[in-house]
Parts: C-alpha cells; structure tokens; sequence
C-alpha cells in the first residue's frame, strides 16, 4: 500500500472514531429528574414551562386515616392530568395540636419527633400516584403562617412560650412574635431534624428513596417564609442558607426551592431577596402575588380594579425578573389568586375578575422564551376540584378545597364547575405545550 494510502486509510479511521464519539456523546442517559440548566428547566431532556396549581392537602387527602380519601384523590389527579396541569405544590405537614381553629388538621408532626404515621403513608401513596401520571410535586417543609404550625409550633417546642394566633391577637402581632423565628437557633435545630427525618425517608408503596424519586421535582424550605422584621432579615439570610445547605447534602438529585413571595416577603427589599436566591444551593426563583391582599384589588370593586391589579403585578414581576436575569436562574409564580366576584363563595359564583387575572397572568410565563425569557412556571392557588364546601368557616369533616382552614371555603379555589377558570387555565396548558417542542 502506498504512503498516500496509507494516510487516506488513516483519515478515514479517525474520523470514524471522531463520529462515534460524538455520537456516543450525544446518547448519553436523559435524567429522570427536573433540572435547571443555562438559567431554564429542563424535563426528560426538553425545555420545561408548566402550568401547575397549589394542592396543600394532596398528601392528608391521601392518606387512610382522617381526612384521607384516595377515591377523591384518584379522581382530582386525573382531571388535573387531563388539564394539563402536571405540577403540584403541596404541604408535606402540618405541625402541633389538633382541634386548634384556623389550623389544618389532621397534623403530621404532634411534638418534635413524633409523627402520625397516617399522614406519612398519605405523602407516599400522593407521589406513588403523581409518579404514575408522570406529574411533579413541590414540597415544602415549613411555614411562615399559622395555618399549618410552622414557625409557631418551633418557637413553642424551642422554649419561647405559647405563641398567638392572628384570630386572636390580630396579625401585626402575630408577624411581630414570629419575626423571633430567624434568631431562634433551637427552634432551627427542630426543624432540621424533621428536614432530616423527612428527605431520608423511603417510600413503602415503591421501595424508593425520596431523594431517589422523580416525583418530586423540588424540596422548598417553607411556604413563605419571611424575616418579620427590618432587623431580623440578615439572621433570616443565615437561617436560608443553612437550611438549603442541609438539603442539598442530604439529597444531590432534587432542585431547592425557597417558596418566598419575592421582596414583597423581605420586607421589600429586592437586594435581600436577590441575596436569598442567588445561594448556590437554591436553583430557582419564587415569587407570589395576591392583588387583594396586598390593596390593589378591593373586595366591592374587584372587576374595576382588574386594571390596577394587572399593571401592578407586571411591574413586580419585571423588578424580579431582573434579578433572575442577573443571577440566570428561572422564575415561577408559584401562588397567585383573585377572590369571586363580588367577594362571594358559594360555587356558582361568577369569576370574571378571577379569569381577567389569570390570562394576564398566564400571558406573561414563557414570554421572550426564545430569547431566553426566565419567567418559566406559575402555579395558581388553588385547587378546589370536586370538594362541596358546607361551611364558609372549615370544619372538621367538611372537604378540603383550596382555602386552608383560616380562609373563607371557596374564596380563591379554582372547582370543577369553574368552566370559564378551566378553559383559560386550558389555554395556557396548550400555550405552554408548544414552547417545550
């Protein structure tokens, strides 16, 4: 064989080999986990934007002891799949005393280390049955309010004295008694074991490992948690910090989430939350926005206040935006909701003002995509369902619906017979749909 080829031989080897590197390169293994990678989701190795709701009590409803009901279960899971919603935000727990008013019951964890066992098989069963329909769960561990223990309950536990509840003290002194959560270092030790018992957990209907479950698509710290406090707020940086350092050690697989408002948590300071989120352990952003709560919606003038609303919550989504782009990780808004109209409950109440608010809201998530936009998910609160609520106060007994037992039954739950809310959310899942193709 001559010189020449010998190296035309050769050329033709080599670049066999070049190709079949890349090639092999380019079939490595898709993660079964939700990622962020380059500032945006990604699922089953495509971009992920989603359209999810806030179902808290996904995991009592779940369960076989009180509250539980998997029939109802099964059925709110499918008609959600069937939405396209696939994104589920839910209460891992509730902590303390049970027969408190305003508090979701039954609780999970009755004193420090005891846990009612019912509840945790309810969590497993919850991710067993979203892992068959190929839906996520957003987990959070805390909160900041009292509907669910949280705060509170460490405060009480740590040694700091029985602590007020808004229904009787009123809710300036209830935040100023809660703003000595982020100072109150036993009352963090409290929570970290029950962080700790809770992620290595291993579930007993799939004989996976929570941190090995793609179920879950994030861990979050806390359903908003906040300083309470101007002063309180670099103490409340620290206790983040530790927080989400201790998950990502205990579980390598799943995105850390913080569940804050935005700044509007922070005590309105932007650089506090920039601080928060830009840690290398916490993978995305959250924002959420409540136009009535926060007065830019009245309860008699829902409807003439929809302008107001929307022109509000674009400039405080933009500001954090800004951040998001800055630090290259995405944004969800993953609460956002708008009493009926006429600030009524009963379920046929029209929601033209709710179903203004959600199509601005809804237009704006993946806006500028192809450009790298970060505004990637919101998860709109909450999911009613099929519930039937019998009182406007919940009651022991009475269906859980997206109201948590200190809100009015039905004031910002999406339910079934909500047709119009439906064929909007509808929408958008199918908005949504085309942007991960």
């Amino acid at each position: 064989m001559s010189f020449t080829k010998k190296l035309n031989v050769t050329a033709v080897l080599l670049a066999a080999v070049l190709i079949m590197a890349c090639h092999q390169k380019t079939e490595q293994p898709v993660s079964p986990f939700v990622k962020v990678e380059n500032g945006h989701f990604v699922k089953d190795g495509k971009p992920y934007y989603y359209v999810g709701t806030n179902f808290w009590y996904g995991a009592i409803l779940a369960s076989e002891g009180q509250g539980g009901d998997r029939e109802r279960l099964s059925k709110e899971l499918d008609l959600m799949k069937q939405m396209g919603i696939d994104n589920l935000r839910v209460l891992v727990g509730s902590d303390g005393e049970r027969g408190v008013k305003t508090k979701v019951e039954p609780t999970l964890q009755i004193a420090p280390g005891v846990y009612n066992d019912t509840i945790l098989a309810g969590l497993d069963y919850l991710l067993q049955e979203m892992g068959k329909r190929d839906m996520v769960a957003v987990l959070y561990l805390n909160n900041s309010w009292e509907w669910s223990g949280g705060y509170g309950f460490y405060l009480e536990q740590a040694g700091a004295g029985k602590q007020p509840r808004p229904d009787d003290v009123g809710y300036p002194a209830f935040m100023q008694a809660m703003s000595k959560y982020a100072t109150n270092e036993k009352a963090h030790e409290l929570f970290y074991d029950y962080v700790r018992f809770i992620l290595t957990r291993t579930n007993r209907y799939t004989g996976k490992a929570y941190k090995d479950d793609p179920a879950i698509m994030s861990w979050q710290i806390g359903n908003e948690p906040r300083a309470f406090s101007a002063e309180a707020l670099p103490a409340f940086e620290k206790w983040l910090a530790e927080a989400s350092a201790l998950i990502r050690e205990l579980d390598p697989n799943h995105l850390i989430s913080i569940g804050s408002e935005g700044a509007w948590g922070c005590e309105n300071d932007f650089g506090c939350w920039e601080r928060i989120t830009a840690d290398q352990n916490i993978d995305y952003a959250n924002i959420h926005l409540w136009p009535y709560n926060w007065g830019w919606a009245k309860a008699d003038s829902l409807i003439e206040n929809l302008p107001r609303a929307k022109a509000n919550t674009k400039e405080y989504i933009d500001r954090h935006l800004e951040i998001c782009d800055r630090i290259n990780k995405p944004l969800v808004m993953e609460e956002f909701g708008y009493p009926r109209d006429g600030f009524q409950f009963a379920l046929d109440t029209p929601t033209k003002g709710r179903d203004g608010f959600y199509e601005y809201v809804f237009s704006l998530v993946g806006d500028n995509a192809e450009q790298g936009g970060h505004f990637a998910g919101c998860n709109f609160w909450g999911w009613g369902g099929l519930a039937k609520p019998r009182h406007e106060q919940w009651q022991v007994g009475d269906d859980y619906t997206g109201d948590p037992a200190q809100e009015a039954q039905g004031l910002n739950s999406v339910f079934a017979s909500d047709t119009t809310t439906l064929a909007i959310i509808r929408s958008q899942v199918d908005r949504m749909d085309k942007l991960t193709k």
